[in-house]
């Protein structure tokens, strides 16, 4: 008998079993759509951080001061959107809070492929404008690198320059906030009057120059800082250049061991690693409670199989009684459970495909409701989905897989029955 003969056989016994074959659809469909779901979103996490690691500085190496503000791969200091990097030290806790001073940029900029040092605080202030005040986030750094703290493009004014002393740059939703700071424009920061130089497009916060911060942001004093940023000659160094500088600030702060060390050292890079491994282990993870679903869609193809091999053992006894060989019944029967599998992987694709559409957008409507453009690589990393072919034809194939499997001792147990019992069979 041909294969198009057995096919057809196949897909009369599925479309003959409606209700029944329907139901045991449904779990593959349930099973496949989840895994498909989980991995789409995983790839599009993925590749979301790819874009997001695209747009960073690569070459830019973060330190910071003590444990609790070690950067972690879920925030932390460094440039705007950096979102921080996998800490790998942290500090002694027995210890007093750890500081970074200006002896320490010194010990940074002697480390060999270190092009220069950038340096930052930060607090939260009051600011008012004309009858308004709220808190809001200012950020002191050396006006010469502002093009490097900051990415976002001006859309009013001009950025900090060396000769500026209390002048600001303030973020395009912070200037809404105060119902549109405009340029030339005067605030007050923490009982400090500072003249508006320029606005930036889609941020949040402030712009001060350093050297006008010091009473302006409180508890912080001259040659002090929160973080550093230490800028790389060569990117494809910044790993070798990481180590060097973590070894020379235990050297300069005279740290002998690694459980004293009070400081930690990050990049991109180690971010990267460490959200693809976290990414990789929650979709494994996911994906196991997911495959429990096939694993009740594979029973149920085996359950149906069964009931339909003893619903259909007169027809199968007339089969053979005509010369019917027992490698076609196990055909029809196998090429029937896989059947059944393809139209649940299919089924699953589109609702997995569909589902993970709607989360990204979810979270994408979330994300941007609660946190700023750039605020964060993790707040937005898992608001996009990419459903690749491989995903698709793999899921697929497993599907098939699954049915065939689940479809194997029934169909054998049918290719095995004697045409004498089974046309004796009520």
């Amino acid at each position: 008998m041909k294969i198009k003969k057995d096919l057809e056989l196949a897909w009369n016994i599925l479309v003959h079993s409606k209700l029944r074959s329907w139901l045991t659809i449904i779990g593959i469909i349930i099973g496949i759509g989840s895994v498909v779901a989980i991995i789409s979103i995983s790839q599009g996490a993925e590749k979301q951080m790819e874009e997001n690691m695209a747009s960073f500085n690569t070459d830019q190496i973060t330190i910071s001061a003590g444990y609790s503000r070690a950067q972690s791969m879920f925030g932390g200091g460094g440039p705007e959107g950096m979102g921080g990097g996998e800490s790998v030290s942290s500090s002694n806790s027995d210890k007093e809070d750890p500081e970074l001073t200006d002896k320490d940029v010194l010990a940074i900029e002697s480390v060999a492929n270190v092009k220069k040092v950038m340096v930052k605080i930060s607090g939260s202030e009051e600011v008012i404008y004309a009858s308004k005040k709220s808190n809001v986030q200012i950020t002191a750094i050396d006006p010469e690198d502002f093009s490097d703290w900051v990415e976002e493009e001006l859309i009013e004014g001009r950025e900090l320059t060396k000769s500026d002393l209390y002048s600001a740059v303030v973020g395009e939703r912070t200037a809404e906030n105060f119902d549109g700071i405009g340029i030339n424009r005067q605030m007050t920061i923490n009982g400090k009057t500072f003249k508006v130089i320029g606005i930036i497009e889609d941020s949040n916060g402030i712009y001060i120059p350093i050297k006008g911060a010091i009473g302006v942001i409180e508890d912080k004093e001259e040659g002090i800082y929160d973080s550093l940023v230490a800028i790389a000659e060569d990117a494809n160094l910044v790993a070798n250049t990481t180590e060097d500088i973590e070894n020379k600030l235990m050297l300069s702060r005279g740290i002998l061991f690694e459980k004293d060390k009070d400081f930690s050292v990050s990049n991109l890079l180690n971010m990267q690693e460490t959200i693809s491994s976290t990414i990789d282990t929650l979709s494994l993870f996911l994906g196991a409670i997911a495959a429990i679903s096939l694993l009740v869609g594979g029973i149920g193809i085996a359950n149906t199989m069964f009931t339909s091999v003893l619903e259909k053992t007169n027809e199968i006894g007339i089969m053979k009684a005509i010369g019917v060989k027992n490698i076609d019944i196990l055909m029809i029967y196998l090429l029937n459970a896989g059947l059944i599998g393809l139209v649940g992987g299919i089924g699953g694709i589109l609702v997995g495909g569909g589902g993970s559409m709607v989360i990204s957008t979810l979270v994408g409507i979330t994300s941007s409701s609660t946190t700023s453009t750039r605020g964060g690589m993790m707040s937005n990393m898992f608001n996009s989905s990419y459903l690749s072919w491989e995903l698709v034809i793999g899921a697929l194939l497993f599907s098939v897989l699954i049915g065939m499997i689940a479809g194997v001792i029934p169909a054998y147990r049918a290719s095995k029955l004697k045409p004498v019992d089974a046309l004796r069979y009520q």
